[in-house]
């Protein structure tokens, strides 16, 4: 018989693993449970750091340079409202040095209105055939400056829209060149500490309002048709200010030649402008862009080098599009004496802008007071064959239309994408403006952009909308209305702009140049405007012309490409003071973007991305403070 055992029996070895289980998935849950609970508590709007303030107030201020005093009343980024996080200790890679850092001290008041690649000294050294030396020649590395643009003295934030449509201060572009060359044509008027812009033009005196209703009286411009148009030769580009009450919105582009200053007007009010000109290369705008062209008195030579500047407005136009031309040799006969012209010579010109928009198959749609309309074709079926009768320009042979930047005219028609018949807009139809916005854009539907689909655009719109909504919590200006120009340094889609439509914004999307894929053809069939853009140069414009950029993935694009410190620089340049900069990247490069913008007069701190700790991308938010150069008799006091 079988020996009986004192005590419990044991439990089934099943039953033991089972427990222990258990418990070691109940510790983790906990621990889990309690690092999302800190991580939540900490990305919350109601946490605040103190670590900004503190920096802020122990600045002092550095030398060659005035800091803020009456500038009350801008309200900054609330940089306090997510937490700070301190990636420094644990991401040093490169940055690291046993001296300690020194910050960038302020360039000479000399270079208050410097722009690098469009620069009047450097530009003389080039032909002048085609106006070469008007286009952009950058500087080489040993001439490229490291140091801090200044603002004028009494520089001033500008006014708000739609306040700025109208009014600029005086201080913050000290000429008054335009006003007495311009005084009769109503360009600009000095009013005592500001510019007033009546909104008028060399050929519209009476006001741009009244030139453009002239205009919906030929072409519909109300309806939602047409919502892109370029002005060449823009001059303070009170055209494209008033076209925006009518929803179009202008990309307006002017050198930097003796009407000083005229692209710095037009950014200061508030509308979008470039510094570009009409040479030797393609305009920096993908094929089929605007839906509209217009010069007014632009003074481009249209009728010469083979009609190479008609056929390069040919590219950019979208199939049905329009070009609009005003001044000479329009209505020649009434203004001959006036232009001091013969009028042998206006009419020669004349006949051979007919003549080019007619081998390039355009239709004269109107010539009616001052004006003349040609409207392109919606398609190449007619034109192509029409090459037996027009030799010249013949159809290019090139497959990429959209390259453009630093890329040589062509004096060939780019053809346009094939079509089935002859009624049919060649690259698909885009919607009416508003609509237009969030359509899927004929480039996507019509599968012509590899591994680009409706439903990554869709995809895209969405984490936008989120973005955005997530910006308004941490950039309290944006809702606010006191930003104007924005700049998208890496556009993709133009989600971010897309995004802002209900804010009073506009929004220049940039593509990084060779891109693939290159999708600024799609923010332009989007109804916005953009351009392509080599960040490792300096961008077309004067500094101190955008109130917020944003640069989601750029270092990470240009990091191995150029030093990041001249890019850094050149938003620096561009931004303009109390201007906010939101980066996103990774870790690693946001921690070595800070350790930068910590020595250029910016108050900056790292927050998690806006679907929590987890995601790898962090958010990097900057404020560049408000400081302006010295007088001359003060440094010399």
């Amino acid at each position: 018989m079988a020996k009986e055992r004192g005590g419990s029996p044991k439990p089934p070895y099943v039953e033991v693993q089972k427990r222990r289980l258990t418990w070691i998935l109940g510790v983790s849950g906990l621990c889990v449970m309690f690092y999302v609970l800190g991580a939540w508590q900490n990305t919350t709007p109601g946490a605040v750091s103190n670590r900004l303030q503190q920096q802020e107030a122990n600045d002092k201020t550095g030398p060659g340079c005035v800091p803020k005093s009456d500038q009350g009343g801008q309200d900054k980024p609330d940089l306090s409202s997510s937490v700070n996080l301190d990636f420094e200790s644990h991401h040093q890679l490169e940055i690291n040095s046993s001296e300690p850092l020194k910050e960038f001290q302020p360039c000479d008041m000399s270079y208050s209105e410097y722009t690098p690649c469009q620069d009047p000294k450097r530009g003389r050294k080039y032909d002048r055939e085609m106006l070469k030396y008007r286009e952009r020649h950058c500087p080489e590395k040993d001439e490229m400056l490291l140091c801090l643009i200044p603002a004028p003295p009494n520089y001033k934030m500008p006014f708000k829209w739609p306040q700025s449509r109208d009014y600029a201060w005086y201080d913050n572009i000290p000429h008054k060149e335009l006003s007495i060359e311009k005084a009769v044509q109503n360009w600009i008027q000095v009013e005592g500490d500001r510019f007033r812009f009546p909104g008028g033009g060399t050929m519209f005196p009476r006001g741009a309002d009244v030139y453009i209703d002239d205009i919906n009286n030929l072409i519909p411009l109300t309806g939602g048709e047409i919502r892109t148009a370029i002005d060449t030769g823009c001059g303070v580009a009170s055209w494209g200010a008033y076209l925006l009450k009518r929803d179009i919105l202008t990309m307006s582009f002017a050198p930097r030649d003796t009407h000083e200053a005229q692209v710095q007007f037009a950014l200061e009010r508030g509308v979008p402008a470039m510094i570009g000109i009409m040479g030797s290369q393609r305009l920096p705008y993908p094929a089929r862009a605007f839906d509209m062209a217009h010069c007014s008195r632009c003074l481009i030579p249209w009728f010469k080098y083979d009609g190479l500047y008609l056929i390069e407005v040919d590219r950019i136009l979208r199939p049905g599009g329009y070009w609009i031309l005003s001044g000479p040799p329009i209505r020649w006969k009434k203004y001959w004496r006036g232009w001091e012209r013969t009028e042998e010579d206006l009419k020669q010109e004349q006949d051979s802008i007919e003549d080019v928009a007619k081998h390039l198959c355009w239709t004269k749609v109107v010539e009616e007071g001052d004006l003349a309309i040609w409207q392109k074709p919606i398609n190449h079926v007619e034109c192509i064959k029409s090459r037996r009768t027009y030799k010249t320009p013949h159809i290019c042979k090139s497959d990429n239309a959209d390259a453009a930047w630093y890329k040589d005219l062509e004096a060939c028609i780019n053809p346009l994408p094939q079509v089935s018949s002859s009624d049919e807009i060649a690259g698909g139809a885009v919607e009416k403006w508003p609509e237009r916005a969030f359509a899927v854009p004929p480039r996507i539907s019509s599968g012509s952009i590899p591994g680009i689909t409706a439903e990554k655009f869709r995809e895209d719109n969405e984490i936008w909308k989120d973005r955005v909504a997530h910006y308004k919590r941490v950039v309290a200006p944006l809702p606010q209305g006191q930003y104007r120009n924005i700049m998208d340094m890496n556009a993709y889609f133009g989600g971010f702009a897309a995004a802002l439509l209900k804010y009073p914004v506009w929004v220049m999307n940039v593509i990084p140049a060779n891109s693939n894929p290159d999708t600024l053809g799609i923010v332009y069939e989007r109804g916005l405007i953009g351009a392509y853009h080599d960040w490792c140069e300096a961008f077309s414009t004067y500094p101190r012309t955008y109130d917020l950029i944003h640069a989601g993935g750029v270092f990470s694009i240009y990091q191995d490409r150029c030093e990041i410190t001249y890019i850094l620089l050149e938003m620096d340049r561009m931004l303009r003071p109390e201007g906010t900069v939101i980066f996103r990247d990774t870790v690693e490069v946001l921690v070595k973007i800070k350790a930068i913008t910590d020595r250029m007069r910016w108050k900056s701190h790292i927050m998690d991305h806006e679907t929590g700790p987890f995601n790898p991308e962090k958010i990097l938010v900057a404020v560049k403070d408000y400081w302006t150069g010295e007088r001359a008799s003060q440094k010399q006091g």
